[in-house]
């Protein structure tokens, strides 16, 4: 596998009882400093024997809930009360995280698109590798917490790939449903190889990753539903006291089971122009209803162009932006799994 050396240095020790705080140091030569690093902040929580975890934000700059929820559990996390090993990174891609972006400002990639990484690559692509060859392999479940980012607004969920594994398929399921989100969709994605997610499912690692907000801000449940989830997985695998609380704002007891089964839950873009959604996140919606219409205010007599749903079921994904390219994803439909 993806196992040449890394170049990143740091002073932790993954198998030191209790708490370290510390970080990677991925080296980025630049005008003014031939020599200089950018240092991505890690936790590190070994407490007794129990089961190894990851928990990661900030992999797209513009997706806050995880660096807040990550950082804070960080800050309150008891190793003397923990069995198992606890990996925090808050803002992976630290760049990205403080320019507000969903590239990174430094090579201008998505940095998850970059698994399982290149030590010789970009900057990206370095700390991709690092954290498939030297993180990956330490831990038995990773939790990535996103958010929709500018683009698209989503509703609350957990996410997880489709696995032909029916053991690997129902653990996964189980690890979502304790997490605890409104939604948990399995989903086939448009383009899902190179992520951090993949990666570690290609490493054994039993992996979900959430959806919590959007529209280029922080969003004040998805906080709170990530907060709980990250307690809620360290409950699920007896790794802290007490047992996941699952229960919703509107009552229900437990996570809703949905899917992204092929192309036709996606909407895209059919031209370049300014994209009026008329559905929020979490809305119902049949095969051939109205998705929104695509505008193009610089031509006054142009009629604006009707975009449809292609599936019925839930929006998952409502866009965010306004102006859109052809290609762009406008709409993402969520259907009751199907198992």
């Amino acid at each position: 596998m993806n196992e040449a050396k890394s170049r990143v240095f740091h002073e932790i020790d993954f198998d030191k009882p209790g708490r370290q705080v510390g970080y990677l140091r991925v080296p980025q030569s630049r005008d003014g400093g031939a020599w200089a690093t950018i240092e991505i902040p890690i936790a590190v929580f070994n407490g007794g024997p129990g089961p190894a975890v990851l928990f990661t934000g900030g992999v797209h700059g513009d997706e806050y809930e995880g660096p807040i929820a990550v950082s804070r559990l960080a800050r309150r996390l008891d190793p003397g009360a923990l069995r198992g090993k606890v990996i925090l990174m808050p803002a992976l891609d630290l760049p990205a995280a403080m320019a507000g972006r969903r590239m990174c400002p430094v090579d201008g990639r998505d940095f998850n698109r970059c698994f399982p990484g290149d030590p010789k690559g970009s900057f990206c692509q370095v700390l991709a590798h690092f954290v498939d060859s030297v993180i990956l392999p330490q831990v038995e479940v990773s939790v990535d917490v996103h958010a929709a980012g500018n683009a698209m607004e989503a509703a609350l969920s957990s996410n997880m790939h489709h696995s032909q594994d029916a053991g690997l398929l129902a653990r996964t399921i189980a690890m979502a449903s304790a997490f605890g989100a409104p939604y948990n969709v399995v989903f086939w994605g448009v383009d899902e190889t190179a992520t951090l997610a993949a990666a570690a499912e290609a490493r054994g690692v039993l992996a979900i990753a959430c959806e919590l907000g959007g529209y280029g801000r922080v969003s004040v449940d998805g906080v709170r539903i990530a907060e709980r989830g990250l307690d809620n997985v360290l409950r699920h695998f007896g790794m802290i006291d007490g047992r996941p609380d699952t229960t919703q704002a509107d009552g229900s007891p437990a996570t809703k089971h949905m899917e992204v089964r092929d192309q036709r839950g996606y909407v895209f873009a059919p031209s370049e122009g300014l994209f009026e959604p008329l559905h929020l996140p979490g809305a119902p919606v049949a095969e051939g209803e109205l998705a929104g219409y695509l505008h193009f205010v610089e031509e006054w007599e142009r009629e604006p162009i009707p975009v449809k749903f292609r599936s019925d079921g839930y929006v998952w994904m409502a866009p965010g932006q306004g102006r859109v390219k052809k290609g762009d994803v406008v709409g993402v439909v969520m259907r009751p799994y199907a198992g």
